[in-house]
């Protein structure tokens, strides 16, 4: 299937905040970066505040599909583990330096986090955990590992190497695995 012009231009203002942060998004660097022209960008977004929310939008869509492609099912079908499974699969495998940056961009902006929220309310809702709970406490750390992990990777110059990486990331969903079986 072909890519349509506006996901097309989502996707170039992404790459321009993976490489240089959301600031960076402009409507002369995402129309170069799309392979279009100012005018054909405007065509699509009417204002700068237009196309920031959409990329919102979009990152937070893709985020759910992946979500979805990790638990193999929708958020509504999975179980809590499974949700928070596939979060942390997500979270450790392939959350992106340009998701973070929105998603920490959104925190201050209603507007902005409501796409984020939606996701997150659907697969980890916030926790309401019983310290006595052992199961419900690992499950929580396990979450704050994996997020620990995509901010590592995303606020770092240096990768982890591959080995060490997968290492942790079995660890992490090893425990949910582990916490899902008691």
């Amino acid at each position: 299937m072909r890519t349509s012009k506006r996901t097309q231009i989502l996707e170039a203002a992404a790459r321009i905040v993976e490489r240089e942060g959301v600031k960076s998004v402009t409507f002369d660097s995402v129309a170069a970066e799309a392979g279009l022209t100012k005018g054909g960008l405007l065509y699509h977004f009417a204002s700068r505040e237009d196309l920031v929310q959409a990329i919102h939008q979009h990152l937070a869509d893709q985020w759910e599909s992946d979500l979805s492609a990790a638990a193999g099912k929708s958020a509504a079908e999975a179980t809590p583990t499974e949700r928070l499974t596939a979060y942390a699969q997500v979270a450790i495998q392939s959350a992106t330096r340009a998701e973070l940056l929105f998603m920490l961009e959104g925190s201050t902006t209603p507007d902005y986090a409501a796409p984020w929220d939606e996701v997150l309310d659907r697969w980890v809702p916030p926790p309401a955990i019983d310290v006595d709970d052992p199961a419900a406490l690992d499950q929580f750390i396990a979450r704050l590992a994996a997020d620990g992990l995509w901010l590592y990777d995303s606020l770092t110059t240096e990768r982890l190497p591959p080995k060490l990486r997968r290492a942790v990331a079995d660890r992490i969903t090893s425990g949910l695995t582990r916490t899902q079986r008691t």
